[in-house]
């Protein structure tokens, strides 16, 4: 149980480094895309942006790491390690697979689905989920695409020939959206680090301490870039002027700080995409099929993954 435990420990900060690598990135994307951010500056301010909010998340937005703590309540330690550990390994699995091809990801739908495959491995007596919790995740996963759209041609449209040097504003909007990627998922992994404290019987750490170890973390994948995902959105995904660009940052931002407020996890990099497909022109549909297959792929292939893991370990 201690090994198991302490495994769980290395894999939630394996999954906060992978989502800092590649899902931070979509942050700077559009700016760097438009040329208002130099790739390597854009990726250290998405760092410095990224440790600031995960570090502060803990004392202004607790109710998306109460919401992520509160989706499955296992009866038995042993089943919720293992439960947990299978989870952890198919998000890792599944983001390295997606990073390699280029394509951005949702580390919160993975870890929905890999909780969903380990709790239906170990069955009702073991795991219950709680459905108000989930309920709460699905809502800010599923407004996060039509929110984001619509944000992005609000924006837009109320923007239009009335930004003078948008360049200037665009690396403002990107810091922001870095800000708020920080406070979403700083919230969610953080939980994760709690959920394995608790479960490995040690003495409970501080709440500050493990926000400040998140940020760490989080800033230290986010600073060794995702470039891949970075050009499949910023650049190839659709044509964005500086102005459109900066639309789609607020557009983004939008987003995340209004489900932020309500307690909704909602996906950073849904927000993104779908805010450029709102404020950008000729969007690609090649690209963009690609982006929407590794979505609906990620909850059946990380649900599966973990549901086999769990099954394993459970032996």
């Amino acid at each position: 149980m201690g090994a198991a435990a302490a495994l769980a420990r290395l894999l939630v900060l394996a999954v906060i480094f992978v989502n800092g690598w590649t899902d931070a990135p979509n942050a700077i994307a559009t700016a760097v895309g438009s040329g208002a951010l130099p790739y390597r500056r854009g990726v250290l301010m998405a760092a410095a942006c990224n440790f600031a909010g995960a570090a502060l998340a803990c004392l202004c937005f607790p109710a998306v790491a109460a919401t992520v703590e509160g989706l499955v309540a296992f009866s038995a330690p042993r089943a919720a390690v293992t439960a947990l550990n299978a989870a952890l390994l198919s998000i890792v699995l599944w983001a390295v697979a997606a990073w390699r091809f280029g394509l951005p990801t949702s580390e919160s739908h993975a870890l929905l689905a890999g909780l969903s495959g380990g709790a239906f491995a170990l069955g009702g007596a073991l795991a219950r989920p709680d459905p108000g919790a989930w309920l709460r995740v699905l809502a800010g996963l599923g407004l996060s695409l039509p929110a984001g759209v619509l944000a992005g041609r609000l924006f837009r449209a109320g923007l239009a020939g009335r930004v003078r040097r948008p360049i200037r504003w665009q690396r403002w909007a990107a810091a922001l959206t870095a800000l708020l990627h920080g406070v979403q998922d700083g919230q969610k992994f953080l939980a994760l680090l709690l959920l394995a404290d608790g479960l490995g019987g040690a003495a409970p750490r501080s709440r500050p301490a493990l926000a400040l170890l998140t940020a760490g973390i989080m800033a230290l994948g986010t600073a060794l870039g995702g470039r891949p995902i970075v050009e499949k959105v910023g650049s190839e995904l659709a044509c964005l002027t500086p102005a459109e660009g900066l639309a789609a940052d607020l557009g983004a931002g939008a987003v995340l700080l209004a489900c932020s407020l309500l307690g909704l996890p909602a996906s950073t990099t849904h927000a993104k995409v779908a805010a450029v497909c709102g404020a950008g022109r000729g969007t690609d549909r090649r690209v963009l099929g690609q982006m929407a297959a590794a979505w609906l792929l990620t909850f059946p292939a990380c649900g599966a993954i973990s549901f086999g893991l769990t099954r394993l370990m459970m032996g």
